[in-house]
């Protein structure tokens, strides 16, 4: 079994995987927020380079990414970030990231430098499936898993596909749009979910609208291996810039908040 299959298996319980963008909103308060959501419970990060053309993200990831590359963040000096992390705290971190920063980087280079710096998968997040040779080979190669994304109009057919292509986890996208808080779960997240689970053993994490302690509960408890959440944990820098004491503390409260309610039964 690959990394995430092995954590996910001696959990018993979901997976708490927060999302934040590098260097958002800065290189060292970045730092200091990633390794307050390790000490307040979480499992795995997802972490995001960020780009200037994000188009898998609403606004509050959006501007995440502008202020992140405004404070100078770039994919070397992200990898090199990561580093830090993984020398804190060796945590599972799979990151979210868009091809041509791949591509300029060179495709095998980024990936073994990736795995370097302790990584552990890789998604491509404007890579269709139809394309996965390009970046799997590569992948493999380096040592790291894959992860590619189901929607919840994805057909059976192409659901195979990706879970033949998955070597990681799938990441589900609960419902149909981009990244950002929602007041209530998508009514398309359980059959997905279950759907899924009828045709692949692959694991399933689910992010896109997670907001509340109890949205992340209900994903839990509809059979999901992992819960991704990214706009609820940035808003907590949004709304307290320059205030990185404050951030923090929100951050903490939120992710023990979350750890306690995916732990119930």
């Amino acid at each position: 079994m690959g990394i995430y299959q092995d954590l996910f298996c001696g959990l018993n319980r979901a997976a708490l995987i927060p999302f934040f963008v590098i260097g958002d909103p800065d290189e060292e308060t970045s730092f200091q927020l990633i390794k307050t959501a390790i000490d307040a419970g979480a499992d795995v990060l997802e972490l995001g380079i960020p780009f200037s053309d994000p188009v898998a993200d609403g606004p509050t990831i959006q501007k995440a990414d502008i202020r992140a590359m405004k404070a100078g963040m770039t994919p070397k000096k992200a990898l090199a970030l990561i580093k830090r992390i993984t020398d804190y705290r060796p945590i599972p971190i799979g990151l979210l990231v868009y091809y041509n920063l791949v591509y300029q980087y060179g495709i095998e280079r980024f990936f073994s430098a990736f795995k370097q710096v302790g990584g552990t998968s890789v998604l491509v997040a404007d890579l269709s499936i139809d394309d996965a040779e390009e970046i799997a080979p590569a992948a493999e190669a380096a040592g790291l898993e894959t992860v590619f994304m189901v929607t919840p109009n994805t057909t059976d057919d192409r659901i195979q596909k990706i879970a033949k292509y998955t070597t990681g986890f799938i990441y589900t996208v609960s419902l149909l749009g981009t990244t950002g808080q929602r007041s209530g779960l998508s009514d398309l997240v359980e059959p997905l979910i279950e759907r899924l689970k009828s045709l692949t053993e692959k694991p399933i994490c689910v992010g896109f609208g997670i907001s509340t302690a109890k949205h992340a509960k209900d994903i839990a408890q509809a059979g999901a291996d992992g819960v991704i959440i990214g706009s609820r944990i940035i808003t907590f820098i949004e709304d307290n810039l320059g205030d990185t004491d404050t951030m923090k503390k929100q951050l903490k409260n939120y992710i023990q908040e979350v750890a306690k309610e995916i732990a119930r039964p």
